[in-house]
């Protein structure tokens, strides 16, 4: 209904725990190739997972024997992407994930996406039952992530949908409240990073972020993500950034480049434009070397090839979507 201007998240349970740090880095298909493998440490800390959808795909395919279509889609499997850690078993899943990555010496890079109201009852509904849930949920994930290394994206479209009126105006308060409080929370954690999401390029009034931003604790966070789940360029998310980030005390921020590479769609029904956009393509790859310094990082915090819901002929928000995947990674140059 808003996705014209405000990026769509997604979630999708993940089993991780024992089994995955027995899998650590060394899955691969039956030839021996690695459907997923570790990014340089330099230029791209973040952690990729071999059990990750892509890389199933991709081992999938093999199989099958088609390699062209598991060569497309190791673009995708050979990226750190995020991992949006599900409401149930949050402890265990953040303990998971950030336990692999630090036994192959990388950041795990988390999203946290279980607001109350989430979504206003659209595609990606749901979230926490109340404000003590949420708050007991996110204690869990710090619990989880202990002392290892993470970067976590929080909550994308919690503030724009404080602003765009989207979320009714009796539960604003509690919003402001829970994430200025989930911020404070990750924060105790002595290696967590924390990226408040602060939308997209393409929304319609930027000016009016500024003092939400601040009333839902961007001052504690290590900065804001734009673009999550989003089509706005990169250089237009450099510049909106840059913008932002002056009006709320030069934080830094990161950028969803997952599938910006031909930028936005604009063609069909313009309330629905953001949903599995035909024509769109892979973006600039993970890096933290961006040229730019109040940049951070180019991060994939929406996972490539996973629905953004029932639209368009897809299924329902986070599920992978192959012909989707397929589709992106053929589009990117």
């Amino acid at each position: 209904m808003y996705g014209s201007h405000v990026g769509r998240a997604c979630w999708t349970a993940v089993a991780v725990g024992a089994a995955l740090l027995a899998a650590g880095c060394s899955s691969s298909d039956g030839d021996g190739a690695k459907p997923a493998a570790q990014q340089p440490k330099a230029t791209d800390p973040y952690w990729v997972n071999p059990e990750g959808n892509a890389a199933k795909q991709v081992a999938s395919y093999l199989d099958d024997g088609d390699d062209k279509n598991a060569e497309l889609i190791r673009k995708i499997a050979a990226q750190p992407v995020g991992e949006w850690i599900g409401p149930d078993n949050p402890e265990d899943e953040a303990k998971g994930y950030t336990e692999a990555a630090a036994k192959a010496d990388r950041d795990a890079l988390l999203v946290l996406y279980n607001i109350p109201h989430r979504d206003c009852g659209q595609f990606s509904k749901g979230g926490a039952a109340d404000g003590d849930a949420y708050r007991a949920w996110v204690d869990k994930v710090a619990k989880g992530i202990g002392d290892r290394r993470a970067t976590v994206v929080l909550e994308p479209d919690a503030v724009l949908h404080l602003v765009d009126g989207c979320t009714p105006a009796e539960y604003h308060e509690e919003r402001f409240d829970l994430l200025k409080g989930a911020i404070e929370r990750l924060k105790k954690q002595p290696a967590t990073k924390v990226y408040l999401d602060a939308g997209n390029a393409g929304w319609a009034d930027p000016d009016s972020l500024p003092e939400p931003l601040a009333r839902a604790g961007i001052g504690k966070a290590d900065g804001f993500a734009v673009n999550v789940s989003n089509f706005q360029t990169t250089g237009a998310s450099k510049d909106y950034g840059h913008k932002l980030s002056a009006k709320v005390g030069g934080k830094h921020f990161v950028i969803d480049t997952s599938r910006n590479g031909n930028g936005p769609y604009t063609e069909g029904d313009p309330k629905e434009n953001w949903c599995n956009p035909p024509g769109r393509a892979l973006g600039d790859v993970p890096t933290t070397k961006t040229g730019d310094p109040l940049v951070d990082a180019y991060l994939w915090v929406k996972r490539p090839g996973e629905s953004d819901g029932d639209c368009k002929g897809g299924p329902k928000a986070g599920d992978w979507y192959p012909r989707y995947a397929l589709e992106l990674a053929r589009n990117t140059k």
